[in-house]
């Protein structure tokens, strides 16, 4: 499949320039110009100028399919619904890619693999799209999937405001010490030199170091900016991203903390898969793939050749020597009663609910270790520029 960018118009007479994949340039013509469209040109896109694939933020996403789930219950055709909320879409990219959708659908496309198309959308929600037109019951998995998406954004809005106040007291710690070092310390270098008194090994360092950050200090943070870059280039990649996930399964007591989040996003996402009636496999591969620890995923794709050749779900994860003892044994105990969407609820709910207490107490260890760094910093510091003031009152005395 190539992708082609196709200029036409519709029955109305707008002109639009949408982005689709063909066999070929003539198939796709072919298949606009049978919908009713005016096609003007097909052009195959290339690589290089080719525009990049745009994530749609999660919350005017939700907000977008409770209005999709309201219109289609309300007995509106799909494609209507579409469209109709396509004009709606303020934001003109997410715009964009409702048209497209709807131009696909038009066609007769389906539309979770329309929605697959855009390259935007969480892999999740294709999936469940493509469950809910398996098994006929479009609404009830749009459903499932809002449920699953809200319980997931409000988890993840409580972590991200519970890390704010650390995360202000590193930058107050960092742009004090650039503060000192970079405009109180020169100064005092500068009296020194008229005092011209002998200076502790202490201060001198200091005032070496305040000298190094005025001349150098551009170039250390051009280098340093330009090794970040580099680094989150790395990580894109799977050796770089397989690495920090392991650094990050690795540090002490934050850890488990990302551990057991992985762990209960995994299981979250597989109950919701698993009720919407996708089997099994599918299920655990899409569930692998919507999470970020490459770890995980990986041991979930090892087990996947387990569970298809006929083993357990619980045995599969327990041989990758990778999930939590406790969620082992709770999937089993739902493989056994044949409630095992509803146990991976539970196992969800339970780590998440752990992570939580866990992150609550590591904060309040951090926050106050945070402020005696601070002081212990400015303490040495100002003890390192008053030291020869002292020496001074001293020998004058």
């Amino acid at each position: 499949m190539t992708e082609y960018t196709i200029r036409l118009a519709d029955e109305r007479g707008r002109i639009q320039e949408q982005v689709h994949a063909a066999a070929t340039a003539e198939e796709l013509r072919s298949r606009f110009t049978q919908a009713g469209y005016l096609v003007y040109s097909v052009k195959a896109r290339s690589s290089f100028t080719g525009s990049a694939k745009r994530k749609v933020k999660l919350e005017p996403f939700l907000v977008y399919n409770q209005q999709f789930l309201t219109l289609i219950r309300a007995g509106l055709p799909i494609l209507s619904s579409l469209e109709l909320l396509a004009k709606r879409q303020k934001n003109p990219a997410f715009r964009a890619q409702l048209e497209d959708v709807a131009s696909r659908v038009k066609t007769g496309e389906s539309i979770s693999s329309a929605f697959e198309a855009q390259g935007g959308f969480p892999v999740v929600y294709t999936t469940t799209l493509l469950a809910g037109e398996r098994s006929g019951n479009l609404e009830e998995v749009l459903q499932r999937y809002l449920d699953f998406q809200r319980v997931s954004l409000t988890f993840r809005k409580k972590l991200k405001s519970s890390l704010i106040y650390p995360a202000f007291l590193i930058v107050m710690v960092i742009s004090l010490f650039i503060f000192l070092i970079t405009f109180v310390v020169p100064r005092f270098a500068a009296l020194y030199d008229q005092l011209g008194t002998k200076l502790p090994g202490l201060t001198l360092l200091l005032l070496s170091i305040g000298q190094d950050a005025q001349h150098y200090g551009i170039y250390v943070g051009l280098l340093l900016a330009g090794l970040i870059f580099l680094f989150r280039r790395w990580t894109e990649t799977d050796a770089g991203a397989l690495f920090v996930d392991r650094v990050r399964v690795g540090t002490p007591g934050l850890g488990s903390v990302w551990l057991k989040y992985q762990v209960g996003l995994f299981s979250r996402t597989l109950s919701t898969l698993l009720t919407g009636g996708l089997p099994l496999v599918p299920s655990l591969e899409t569930a692998a793939r919507s999470i970020d620890s490459r770890q995980i995923a990986k041991a979930v794709y090892r087990s996947v050749d387990s569970v298809r050749e006929g083993k357990g779900l619980a045995s599969s994860l327990e041989n990758t020597k990778v999930f939590p003892e406790l969620s082992i044994e709770m999937i089993e105990v739902g493989e056994s009663t044949g409630a095992l969407p509803q146990m991976l609820n539970s196992v969800a709910e339970f780590f998440e609910e752990d992570v939580q207490t866990q992150l609550s107490a590591i904060m309040t260890l951090i926050e106050p270790a945070i402020l005696i760094v601070m002081g212990v910093v400015v303490v040495i510091i100002l003890i390192a520029l008053y030291m020869p003031i002292f020496n001074l009152g001293s020998i004058g005395g």
